[in-house]
């Protein structure tokens, strides 16, 4: 399904997901964005005259996301081969990449584990920097074909490691943290009045222009702050939607996911790259924690009736220029009934939206651009549903139904 507002950077279909522990962050001042005194002029104007506007804008702190990379503790590292768009940093225990062609179907490039903080991006945009406009994954293609092509490519080299040799998190030994880090998310810093003056700003297309030309990455001089949202389900099986408020800066009056930003202030009170390299567990923490406090603060379900977020990938934003958003399987314990009500009494930011809507699993599952629903979903709420259609985070859940009912109709 090919939509232009949207595409998917990455997915963990083969894990049906992925929980916290096999999840960890690089992070290195050589992550944030590249800038110029004229860039840092235009940034401040545009979050004047934005401000003006819209007065109830505040700025604040947001991580930045550079690339990732994925990994298999079951290869060796002299086996595995690395994406010409990706690249693993050094970590405490060897790794080794799982990867598929890039869309210019050229075959992954042999490449040896190196720390990035070590190496000077610049000189290296192809392995360095992650341009996630050509790495994005169904860019050109429908979900089915992205799937199909993935599972090829990785048998067109018998060298590479294979993701779904690995346990999925609905797996007997999901918990166990002897399984290890699987993705790697390599992260800076930004904020978003940045992320305001570049994504959004009217000179977009020559930022990236200059971007591709100055530093071999066209998203070098972008903010690109990694947003979060979470598709959550309810116990008997409805998917919820939230309708945002005509007051929020983006996709006002459009369904959308519960969802906002990872926030570096709640890993620690002065940000900075030095103390927030310190607390990498921590962020870790935050990324998957701040989806739950969303779904908390905009739908009022309290954190005790969620169960753990799912990390079903990252998906892009190209109405603001290929924003990266990790979205996440959330289930609840509650009801759809008791949800709504919930809802309308209120959460701390109940002012972001309108109403409720709920869906069913199978409905959402069905969602393409022929349906008129799809129309009035916000790009991170599309996203959030082509990851969850691709990875199907509860399919074992489904499957586990399907038995109960079989048994007890037996």
């Amino acid at each position: 399904m090919m939509d232009p507002e949207v595409s998917l950077l990455l997915h963990c279909a083969d894990w049906r997901g992925l929980l916290e522990s096999q999840v960890k962050v690089e992070l290195c001042e050589r992550f944030n964005r590249q800038t110029d005194p004229a860039l840092e002029l235009h940034i401040e104007e545009v979050w004047t005259e934005r401000v003006s506007r819209e007065p109830w804008l505040f700025n604040g702190a947001k991580f930045r996301l550079h690339s990732f990379c994925f990994a298999s503790l079951e290869c060796p590292s002299s086996s595995c081969a690395a994406s010409e768009h990706l690249a693993c940093t050094q970590s405490s225990e060897e790794c080794s990449l799982v990867c598929v062609e890039d869309q210019e179907g050229k075959l992954p490039v042999r490449q040896r584990q190196e720390d990035l903080c070590d190496l000077d991006p610049l000189h290296n945009g192809a392995q360095n920097s992650l341009d996630l406009r050509n790495t994005s994954i169904n860019q050109t293609e429908n979900m089915g074909d992205v799937i199909q092509q993935t599972a090829s490519s990785l048998e067109q080299d018998s060298s590479i490691c294979r993701a779904a040799q690995l346990p999925s998190h609905s797996d007997k030994n999901t918990h166990d943290k002897d399984t290890g880090p699987l993705l790697t998310l390599r992260l800076g810093l930004t904020c978003y009045k940045d992320y305001l003056g570049t994504n959004w700003s009217c000179k977009v297309a020559e930022l990236r222009q200059r971007g591709e030309a100055e530093f071999s990455d066209s998203l070098a001089l972008l903010a690109q702050p990694l947003g979060v949202g979470g598709v959550l389900c309810t116990d008997d099986g409805q998917v919820v939607l939230i309708r945002r408020s005509q007051r929020v800066a983006e996709a006002g009056g459009l369904l959308d996911i519960p969802g906002g930003h990872p926030e570096p202030k709640a890993v620690c009170e002065e940000v900075s790259m030095v103390m927030i390299q310190q607390r990498r567990e921590a962020v870790v923490l935050e990324l998957f924690g701040s989806v739950c406090a969303e779904i908390r603060d905009e739908v009022n379900v309290p954190l005790s009736c969620l169960g753990e977020p799912v990390l079903m990938g990252v998906a892009l934003n190209h109405t603001s220029a290929g924003r990266p958003s990790a979205e996440f399987y959330v289930s609840c314990s509650l009801t759809s009934d008791e949800v709504r009500k919930l809802y309308w009494k209120g959460g701390a930011e109940a002012h972001e939206s309108t109403d409720i809507v709920f869906l069913s699993r199978t409905e959402v599952l069905q969602l393409d651009r022929s349906s008129p629903l799809w129309l009035e979903l916000c790009p991170s709420a599309k996203g959030a549903v082509l990851l969850y259609q691709t990875v199907k985070p509860d399919a074992e859940r489904d499957r586990c139904s399907r038995q109960d009912a079989q048994l007890t109709h037996n």
